[in-house]
């Protein structure tokens, strides 16, 4: 049974955001629960601990004693240091990204720990707790993309006058990889949207979201990709790692000081030469591109995005936090009794994970 909820401060390199602002802590209390708040855990986002307490929050004094709740709340996936919190019957939800990580899966599965994913809860109209951060993520995408160019190639997306705009590739036309195409539509480039949904495509172009369009196949993408000045990829399965959409050889055809952002990194990324990087180091040269894998790119807007998420998260919350068992959680379910539950995270692991408790 649920009593407290906990809401550490997050560790991860450049994490400025809170899963739940004070807004959603006033909600919890109202419902009975106790809120442990660790000391500054929203103080990136602008949320003081005094906004938490007179919301009616305990404020800790560390980890911990956030870690020691019922059912813990956060934003991004338990850093290794946070490992040491897992327990039997702990109950945790965030954004955890197992397919691409067999190690925390392990240690997941191993301490007992009954583990919910924010990417994984789907409903009819598809990822409500995904969807603001790749909102975000999507329009981040385009200005980082933007501004690396002037690093690289020196390419200005809109061009000028007598000069033609840049070409930005957007592969998949989710709701990141629309926003990410809006982005730069906005700053005047052409811009061509990839994706296997012949219907999305008619839409996006219907809606003058992008330049043109293009069904995904690997000669499709390699001709695209040969031409573009930035290559935004925001390819999704859920669950599951990311589709290999664009191979070393093709990144390798493209011009030198041209600019990659793989917002798919999260989930393994989708360029043979992607590997994650940090806010606090963003980029890496490969092949002569400038690559931009942050794997947590709505941490550099962090008011914006906790205010968004918390709002998304909070319903969930509390139905987590009243019946673990929920249709409103349906598929966020990652790991439960020792054991990976989700399928598309089982099958990219491979069993490449501690499967029962020992």
């Amino acid at each position: 049974m649920v009593k407290t909820v906990g809401l550490p401060a997050e560790i991860k390199d450049g994490e400025r955001r809170v899963a739940l602002d004070p807004s959603a802590v006033k909600m919890l209390v109202h419902a009975d629960y106790v809120p442990l708040v660790e000391k500054g855990a929203g103080m990136g986002s602008g949320f003081s601990d005094e906004d938490y307490r007179l919301a009616g929050a305990r404020i800790v004094d560390n980890a911990g004693e956030a870690w020691s709740a019922d059912l813990v709340c956060k934003v991004k996936e338990p850093q290794q240091s946070e490992w040491v919190y897992f327990r039997q019957g702990l109950k945790l939800f965030a954004y955890l990204h197992l397919a691409a990580a067999p190690a925390l899966t392990g240690a997941l599965v191993e301490a007992g720990v009954e583990a919910y994913a924010f990417e994984t809860l789907i409903w009819p109209k598809g990822h409500p707790l995904l969807a603001p951060m790749s909102e975000i993520a999507g329009r981040a995408a385009a200005i980082m993309g933007a501004f690396h160019l002037t690093e690289g190639s020196g390419t200005l997306l809109g061009g000028a006058s007598g000069v033609p705009p840049a070409r930005v590739v957007v592969l998949g036309m989710g709701v990141a990889g629309t926003m990410a195409a809006r982005g730069a539509r906005g700053m005047e480039a052409e811009v061509t949207g990839v994706d296997i949904d012949l219907e999305r495509l008619f839409e996006v172009h219907e809606q003058q979201i992008v330049t043109s369009t293009l069904y995904s196949n690997h000669h499709n993408i390699g001709e695209a990709v040969a031409s573009a000045d930035l290559v935004i990829s925001a390819a999704l399965v859920t669950g599951a790692k990311a589709p290999v959409l664009i191979t070393r050889d093709q990144v390798e055809s493209m011009r030198p000081g041209s600019v990659i952002v793989d917002l798919a990194i999260d989930q393994g990324g989708s360029m043979e030469t992607s590997r994650p990087t940090s806010l606090s180091h963003p980029t890496y040269v490969e092949a002569g591109v400038i690559h931009y894998c942050v794997t947590n790119v709505p941490g550099q807007y962090p008011r914006t995005s906790s205010r968004a998420l918390s709002a998304a998260v909070i319903p969930r919350l509390l139905d987590l936090a009243r019946d673990a068992k929920s249709d409103h959680l349906a598929g966020s379910l990652n790991v439960s009794q020792g054991k990976v539950v989700h399928p598309a995270v089982a099958a990219s692991l491979q069993g490449n994970y501690v499967t029962e408790i020992g």
